[in-house]
């Protein structure tokens, strides 16, 4: 990736959860996306067991905490999965599309 077409940012992150089944994905997805809390999910099945999965979320830094009491909360587990990683670098259009409302995500992409 050339200088030009990337942006250094420490404004969004990238979060890992583990959860137990596809029923928890279901109902986070739901809630993180129609909340705003997360741009996207992404979905990776069978991490450790055949049932667990591992979910790849993208948000904005200033939401991590919201979002980690929202897993907290609502999963499984005693102790769950909950990892962020800051986004240094990324294509600027589409960190953008990070940022945007939902439903301006939704006509852009």
């Amino acid at each position: 990736m050339s200088v030009s077409s990337a942006t250094t940012t420490n404004s969004h992150s990238v979060v890992y959860v583990t959860v137990p089944n596809q029923q928890v994905v279901k109902i986070g997805r739901a809630v993180w996306l129609g909340s705003g809390l997360a741009a996207c999910v992404n979905i990776v099945p069978g991490v450790e067991q055949d049932s667990e999965l591992l979910l790849i979320i993208k948000t904005r830094t200033g939401l991590l905490s919201s979002l980690t009491d929202y897993v907290k909360a609502n999963h499984g587990y005693d102790v769950p999965e909950v990892i962020s990683l800051p986004i240094q670098d990324g294509l600027p259009a589409y960190l953008l599309v990070l940022t945007a409302p939902r439903r301006s995500r939704l006509k852009t992409v």
